[in-house]
């Protein structure tokens, strides 16, 4: 019988390290870029959708206030994205990608997806484990009855 409370059985576990390997695998390429792995994911929401709230983009991300706005200033300051605050409603701060970050995706997107192919993840696999992800993601955000 397998003894599922040791580290090696615990899922969560499996998770955070595969989810540190892949922190370490793209910090590996974005550096060259100056980016972090969330800055990266920021890229990735507004590169979707552009001209979000700040709201909207936490809730996207997953990422609170207090997470974000420093993430946002800085990356304004490096050139890769613009605030500005609603005419309509001062509370309202919209973030927008500035011309390094439209002209930056195509080379950087192809390096993460080169670095990506190192890794032998076949598109069979990818789809698979993104539907077991997410899957137990919804699980997960179930209300315990």
């Amino acid at each position: 019988m397998k003894d599922f409370f040791t580290l090696d059985n615990q899922l969560c576990f499996a998770i955070y390290e595969t989810a540190s390997e892949f922190t370490k695998l793209y910090t590996n390429v974005l550096q060259s870029f100056g980016l972090t792995y969330p800055q990266y994911l920021v890229l990735l929401a507004l590169w979707e959708q552009d001209g979000v709230t700040v709201k909207v983009l936490g809730e996207r991300l997953n990422l609170g206030t207090g997470t974000l706005t420093p993430m946002i200033t800085r990356m304004e300051g490096n050139g890769w994205l613009r605030k500005e605050r609603s005419t309509k409603d001062e509370r309202k701060v919209y973030i927008f990608l500035e011309k390094k970050a439209l002209e930056g995706k195509p080379l950087i997107t192809q390096k993460v997806s080169e670095k990506i192919e190192t890794c032998h993840i076949e598109l069979n696999e990818y789809e698979q484990l993104m539907e077991q992800l997410n899957i137990l993601q919804h699980k997960l955000r179930q209300p315990n009855s």
